[in-house]
This record gives C-alpha cells, sequence and structure tokens, in this order.
C-alpha cells in the first residue's frame, strides 16, 4: 500500500537522478573536449590565414615587379629594333657609297689608262680626290669626270692643268688605285662592323625575348598560385566562422547545462534533507503519544500549541485521545515551517482517524521515510562511486587520445 508506493516514488527518483547526474557529468564532459579541440582548431585556421595573407601580399609585389620588368623588358626590344633598323640603313646607304666609289674609280682608272678623257675635268677630278676621303664626295666627283670623259675628249690641251695632269698620268693612276684599296677595306670594315652589330641585336633580341617569355610565365604563375592561395584563405576564413559559431554554441550549452544541473542537484539534496527533518518530526510525534508525561511532553514539544488553537477549535469540541490533538497541532506546526506537504497531510489525517491507527501510521510512516532515506543514501553513494570511477576512465581515454 502506501509503503509500498512512497518506496517505488523513491527509487524511481533516485534512478532518475541519477542517470540524469551521468548524463550531465558525460555531456560536460563532451562539450569540454569539444571547445577545446575547437580552440585549438581555431588557433590552426588562425595561422592560416596569416600565412595565406602573408603568401598573398608577397606574391602581390612579386607580379607587380613582372609586370613592370616585362614593361621594360619590351621597351629595351622595341627601342633595340628600331636602333638597329637605323643602323642597317645607315649601313646600306655607306655600303652603297662605297661600292659606286669603287666602280667609279676602276673605271677612272681604265679610262685614264686608254687617253679617253677631258684634260680639264681630269684635272679638277683630281683636285677634289685630293682634297676629300668621303666616298660619297669622291663617288660624285668620279662620276662627273666618266660622264664626260668620252665625248670632251682631247678639249681644252692647252690648259696648264691639263698639261700638269698629262705629266703626271702615272702618280694619278696610282692613287686612284690606292683609293680604290682604301675603299674596299673601308667597305668591308664597314661589312664587318655590320656582322657584328647584327649579332649583337640577335644576342640581345633574343636575350629580351627570353626575359620577356620567362617574366611572362612566372607572372602567371605568380597569379595562379595568388588565385589558389585566396580561394584557401577564403575556406579557412568560412572554417573559422563556423568554427567559432560551433565552440560559442557549445560554451553557451555548457554554462546552462552546469547550471541546470547543479540547480536540479541542489534540488534533489533538498528533498533529502527535507524528509530527514520528517523523519525527526514524526519520531519526535512518536515520543509525544509514548510519553507517560503528556503535560511534560506537549510543553516540552508543543510551546505555540496556543498559537494554533483557533486552527483545531473544532479538534477540541470532538470528543478524542488529548494526545491525538496535539500531535496533531504538533504534526501541522513543523509542516508548516518545513513545508511539507507529508507533515500536513498527516495532521489532518492524525486529527481524523482513531488514536490506534494513528500510531500505527506514524510508525509505518516512519519506517518508510527511514528505508527510503536509507536507500536513497545508498543509491546516491553508488552513483558517487560510479560517477567517480566514469570521470577517471574519461580522463585516462581523453588523455591517451590527446
Amino acid at each position: 500500500g502506501m509503503l509500498e508506493k512512497g518506496k517505488n516514488e523513491k527509487h524511481e527518483e533516485q534512478v532518475q537522478f541519477a542517470a540524469y547526474k551521468q548524463f550531465c557529468d558525460d555531456t560536460a564532459v563532451e562539450k569540454t573536449r569539444a571547445i577545446k579541440e575547437a580552440n585549438g582548431e581555431i588557433d590552426s585556421l588562425e595561422a592560416k590565414i596569416a600565412k595565406c595573407e602573408s603568401t598573398i601580399s608577397k606574391l602581390t609585389k612579386e607580379i607587380a615587379q613582372l609586370d613592370e620588368d616585362i614593361s621594360v623588358y619590351e621597351g629595351d626590344l622595341q627601342a633595340a629594333t628600331k636602333v638597329r633598323k637605323m643602323e642597317h640603313a645607315d649601313f646600306v646607304a655607306t655600303r652603297t657609297d662605297y661600292t659606286e666609289s669603287v666602280d667609279s674609280v676602276t673605271a677612272a682608272i681604265a679610262l685614264i689608262k686608254r687617253k679617253m678623257y677631258n684634260k680639264k675635268q681630269a684635272a679638277t677630278l683630281l683636285l677634289q680626290i685630293q682634297s676629300t676621303d668621303s666616298p660619297a664626295v669622291v663617288g660624285k666627283a668620279l662620276a662627273a669626270f666618266l660622264s664626260t670623259a668620252e665625248t670632251d675628249v682631247g678639249l681644252d690641251v692647252t690648259a696648264p692643268e691639263a698639261a700638269a695632269f698629262e705629266d703626271h698620268t702615272g702618280g694619278i693612276i696610282e692613287m686612284l688605285e690606292k683609293l680604290k684599296d682604301k675603299f674596299e677595306d673601308e667597305r668591308t670594315q664597314l661589312e664587318k662592323e655590320e656582322s657584328n652589330s647584327k649579332h649583337a641585336f640577335e644576342m640581345l633580341s633574343q636575350d629580351l625575348t627570353n626575359s620577356i617569355a620567362t617574366s611572362k610565365e612566372d607572372r602567371s604563375d605568380n597569379a595562379q598560385t595568388k588565385a589558389k592561395t585566396a580561394q584557401k584563405e577564403a575556406d579557412a576564413k568560412g572554417d573559422l566562422q563556423d568554427t567559432i559559431t560551433s565552440r560559442d554554441d557549445d560554451q553557451t550549452y555548457l554554462s546552462d547545462l552546469v547550471s541546470t544541473c547543479k540547480s536540479k542537484s541542489d534540488d534533489f539534496e533538498a528533498r533529502q534533507t527535507l524528509r530527514a527533518q520528517e523523519i525527526e518530526a514524526i519520531e519526535k510525534a512518536v515520543e509525544i503519544i509514548s510519553s507517560a508525561s503528556v503535560s511534560g511532553s506537549a510543553d516540552k514539544h508543543l510551546p505555540s500549541l496556543a498559537q494554533t488553537g483557533h486552527s483545531f477549535a473544532q479538534l477540541r469540541a470532538v470528543t478524542k485521545n488529548e494526545n491525538q490533538i496535539r500531535v496533531a497541532a504538533f504534526l501541522h506546526e513543523q509542516g508548516a515551517k518545513l513545508n511539507s506537504r507529508v507533515l500536513s497531510a498527516l495532521a489532518v489525517k492524525v486529527s481524523e482517524d482513531p488514536f490506534k491507527q494513528v500510531k500505527k501510521m506514524i510508525k509505518d510512516l516512519i519506517v518508510r521515510l527511514l528505508e527510503e532515506a536509507n536507500e536513497e543514501a545508498e543509491q546516491k553513494g553508488w552513483c558517487d562511486t560510479e560517477l567517480s570511477t566514469n570521470e577517471q576512465t574519461r580522463k585516462e581515454k581523453t588523455e591517451a587520445v590527446e
């Protein structure tokens, strides 16, 4: 009946609280571990982000430098190509002058040897040749000489310059031959210099072209690496935010869990204390009932009985055992003091039931409360032992994992 019901309710409460306390402890350990791992992951992600930012900054500077290098190389190549074209044009013009001059000298020598020339024009040619080393000037003079040589043969034979030229024909031919050799040597040197300049330009052009290609390739590689690094940074920032959110949620949950578990634990301990106080009150009630000196017991245990006279006015009006009335008053007072529904209900029962049934009921209640208290104490001891063992096991496993 009442005893068995009380035992079942007490046992169920013990089992539920033990399971809840186990849940609290296990969940707290799990959340603490998750928070610790999250903090480690956050540190790792922050370091990864910082490294990515450093790499991106470095690559940005390198790309800018490569862009500048490519611009300089391309500018140098364009300038070198332009200069080379100008040099080659000068070479072609100068070589043409030398070639024409050599051809003209050769033709002039042949004419002079055959005496087929205008004496006055020949004297003028001699003066021009003696006054310049320019193949262009000499070439023009020779061209003028050759154009009139055959048409004006024999004219002005009495001119003093012509007579002088005639006397020095052999020396003139020798001078022209030396001039021809000189022009040929200078033309050869010019061609050699042109070849060297062309080779130097080709080497420079190839070097600049290679530098441009290498720089463009390096820039492309750096740009790709920068893009990949930027993606890694973005991914890491996303993971960081998710990890921080998850960690903060765990911290909030853990804080709430600890607070709730403590509150429920405090409530549980309070109920245990209340049961002990209820047992103590009932034991005193039994002492009152069993006392040989009822009035002494009443004076000792019921100091405020007079104050409860109004509440039990009807009890006094009914013919009942005086001890039953005093016990009911005492239980009512203790029930109000301890805020105990058990004692308050018992006070009502005591005031209504026959005195023999009251004594039996109180004894049965004492037995029930004592048994519940003992069972609860034993169960709590078992729970504490299990929790301690589980905590040690969790610590060992956590240390092993770490």
